[in-house]
């Protein structure tokens, strides 16, 4: 049962925007994605499972990031012959450090670096990808399978997922500094191999772009991995089987920025509203259009029953959006002896005590 109502009116000012004329979009599956808060802005077929590439590298890279020491010596083992594709060309008994391979992986997308990179940091292959699934589980990327750290898909048919997961993994990875640092990079000199250029092309031409990774094979053609920020609004642009992928990432990301906007709607912390303390674990925002946000509302639902507090956000009128819930308190108001009411109640007891 809902005991109590109310409403917080959000004042907003209007913004007059260009026409968007329409994209021809030919990737098989993509999205457009809120990198804050996974809100699907557009897209395709984005639960379609299939092979996805070398982006799958972009899971390999942080369960390196998380798990692993970057300055940890990796000397290069006899495993690395079976390994073919994309590679850095690397040698057995050469020495690398943890953090150079994760530069030839995500710039080069070597498939001998993810080798050397799952093995040191697993312990084995098989154990590594079986951190790779327990983390996709965590990220509820629900239609995704690893089944190798490269992407490889000829052998044993490759990593299996979907725009839309593996938006949610680049969403979750981009907001790694040390993932932003590597992948954002456009060139990188490995002391045994000189100078390395990021095969990611989208960094050079769209100047917001943050992270990102490419990949390709037969099966599963081109795909791409991209993130981009500008001011407090943070997208994420998955393609999945695209010619043009490079060039259609900018468009979208421009016509977004251009016409879209983030906006926090309630930050992080405790909250007071009418006799009631809510605990906000995490920052409410959402993204919409520009011009939108002058007829917004938010609205706040206390619900006794499961006492939390629901966030919604009415657009349009009497479009609402569930943002959030949180759990709340009742306000306990410590008594004042200065108030004049407990004065008078305590002058009441002098006047008619007994004994």
């Amino acid at each position: 049962m809902l005991i109590k109502l109310f409403l917080v009116v959000l004042l907003f000012f209007n913004n007059t925007q260009p026409v968007y004329n329409k994209l021809q979009i030919y990737a098989q599956s993509y999205v457009v994605m809120d990198g804050y808060t996974t809100q699907v802005l557009e897209g395709r077929a984005i639960d379609l499972q299939r092979s996805v590439a070398s982006i799958s590298k972009i899971m390999t890279a942080m369960i390196a990031i998380e798990k692993g020491n970057l300055s940890d010596e990796v000397v290069i083992s006899k495993e690395i012959e079976q390994v073919y594709g994309s590679m850095i060309y690397c040698s057995i008994g050469q020495v690398y450090t943890l953090e150079e391979l994760l530069y030839g992986l995500l710039l080069r997308s070597g498939n001998d670096a993810a080798m050397m990179i799952a093995k040191h940091v697993g312990g084995s292959i098989d154990n590594f990808v079986e951190m790779m699934n327990e983390k996709a589980r965590e990220l509820r990327m629900v239609n995704t399978v690893f089944v190798n750290p490269s992407g490889l898909d000829e052998k044993d048919g490759g990593n299996l997922s979907t725009a839309y997961d593996m938006a949610l993994l680049m969403a979750y990875a981009s907001k790694n500094d040390t993932f932003n640092k590597i992948s954002g990079s456009t060139t990188f000199r490995s002391r045994l191999k000189g100078l390395w250029e990021n095969k990611n092309r989208l960094l050079k031409i769209y100047s917001k772009t943050i992270s990102g990774k490419t990949g390709y094979t037969r099966k599963a053609k081109r795909t791409l991995s991209t993130a981009a920020k500008d001011n407090d609004t943070h997208l994420v642009i998955v393609t999945l089987n695209c010619g043009g992928d490079f060039a259609l990432h900018k468009q979208l990301y421009e016509h977004y920025f251009n016409k879209y906007e983030r906006r926090v709607l309630i930050e992080k912390g405790d909250l007071e509203v009418e006799g009631y303390k809510i605990h906000v674990d995490e920052e409410v925002s959402y993204m919409m259009e520009k011009n939108k946000w002058k007829d917004a509302k938010l609205l706040l639902n206390i619900n006794l029953d499961d006492k939390r507090c629901y966030v919604y956000l009415i657009k349009n009128g009497n479009d609402k959006v569930l943002l959030d819930s949180f759990k709340f308190s009742k306000i306990t108001i410590k008594e004042d002896d200065n108030n004049w009411f407990n004065s008078f109640l305590n002058w009441l007891k002098e006047v008619f005590s007994f004994g």
